[in-house]
């Protein structure tokens, strides 16, 4: 199930899509997914999209128009909204500073 998830990040994703996947009922999924990862599903998606982000940011010259249609954000506002609550910078200065880096 988690890999049907990972290969359509782009895809609008909520607990009852991924409980169908998993075919369980909603609530029983987020119960035994929080259980088994430590995380919520939406916890989860919104990392898991952050870390599609931080691969696109790192090896790519895309965007971040772009990058959030291929990670599954609705816009690169919410993007950068994610990037600043979850990493404590924006997406161009992460593709900044890891570019320095490995200059």
């Amino acid at each position: 199930m988690l890999t049907q998830v990972l290969g359509t990040l782009d895809q609008p994703h909520t607990v009852d899509t991924m409980a169908e996947f998993a075919h369980m009922a909603p609530r029983t999924f987020a119960r035994k997914f929080r259980n088994e990862t430590g995380a919520t599903p939406h916890d989860w998606l919104t990392n898991q999209r952050l870390l599609l982000a931080r691969q696109l940011l790192e090896d790519s010259d895309l965007g971040m128009d772009a990058i959030a249609e291929r990670t599954g954000f609705s816009s690169a506002a919410t993007l950068r909204h994610h990037f600043a609550q979850r990493l404590s910078t924006t997406p161009q200065a992460y593709r900044g500073t890891f570019r320095s880096h490995s200059a």
